[in-house]
């Protein structure tokens, strides 16, 4: 389990657009880097419209919003377009980077066990190491507290 003060485990991943980004490429930046289930279901379009709408807001503090899930870059691609999302999506169809950062877990609903992603922000600073967790979060003000987290790095 990643903690805070650990240094974030290196990813590099394929983009909405067919294009790739890793932790490396990031460096000397904030990262935001959000873990959701799914494109274009309610929580997750309503945190990437919340990213969207900050995205200035989190740019004047040097910060890339990044957000993975396992939907392919197809997915990401029409989630992107239709939402316009302005910040990186990555497809982790594998699970490389979930299995990495340790939200790929078990989870119940409606009675059933099932393995999935669960909802998770890292806020990772300029020298790649972890600033901020926030897991099995709530949408509603997450947001706003991971901004709030971002100024204060």
């Amino acid at each position: 389990m990643i903690d805070v003060g650990d240094k974030a485990p290196a990813f590099n991943g394929v983009t909405d657009g067919g294009g790739g980004l890793s932790l490396k490429g990031l460096k000397g930046k904030k990262v935001v880097l959000y873990f959701y289930p799914k494109d274009a279901t309610p929580g997750c379009t309503t945190e990437a419209q919340g990213f969207r709408d900050a995205l200035d807001d989190f740019a004047k503090l040097g910060a890339e919003i990044v957000g993975v899930s396992k939907d392919s870059v197809k997915c990401h691609d029409n989630f992107k377009a239709k939402y316009e999302l302005p910040f990186a999506l990555i497809s982790d169809e594998d699970g490389v980077i979930c299995e990495a950062y340790g939200v790929w877990q078990e989870k119940k609903n409606y009675g059933k066990t099932y393995m999935g992603i669960v909802r998770t922000t890292f806020l990772i600073d300029e020298n790649g190491k972890v600033a901020e967790i926030w897991r099995n979060l709530r949408v509603k003000g997450h947001v706003d507290k991971v901004l709030e987290a971002a100024k204060g790095l």
